[in-house]
């Protein structure tokens, strides 16, 4: 009992030192990464790699700032996007008009797919009631004559 006590503690302190379970940094990772640089450059925020860039140092202060107030992670995302609109994102945050981001592609596709087997379904209606049944033609031996000879004339090679 004593040993599974010991494994289970020691299992617990790696993974708490190796994950950096709720320590600071990481969370300013997280944070950081779910941000859009606003230079233009199209990078995440903490990887902004823009030589010069005028924002990115000025927004990763305001973000130290937030975080050592105390703010939540949604409250950060909400001050930024005021700040520097919705596109300093890097995803849709969920609520409001932004789950219309996140809803619409999957709809559209899912239409999209509905669309095409409706589509098809009309096609092979209108192919079914345009192409009449056509009878067995009987076989008969001037047919199988024709036939043979068909095949005859078009063997390659022989």
């Amino acid at each position: 009992m004593y040993k599974r006590s010991l494994q289970l503690v020691l299992v617990i302190v790696v993974a708490f030192t190796m994950l950096g379970a709720g320590s600071p940094s990481t969370r300013f990772d997280q944070v950081g990464h779910k941000l859009m640089c606003t230079c233009g450059c199209a990078e995440i925020l903490l990887e902004c790699n823009h030589v010069g860039c005028p924002n990115s140092s000025v927004e990763i202060a305001e973000l130290h700032t937030q975080m050592n107030a105390g703010a939540s992670d949604s409250k950060i995302f909400k001050v930024f996007a005021a700040k520097y609109g919705p596109t300093v994102l890097a995803a849709p945050m969920r609520g409001g008009f932004d789950d219309v981001a996140w809803v619409v592609p999957f709809a559209v596709l899912i239409l999209g797919i509905l669309a095409i087997v409706l589509l098809l379904r009309m096609w092979q209606r209108r192919h079914a009631r345009l192409a009449p049944a056509l009878p067995d033609a009987p076989v008969t031996p001037e047919s199988e004559a024709l036939r043979d000879r068909i095949r005859n004339e078009t063997k390659y090679g022989e």
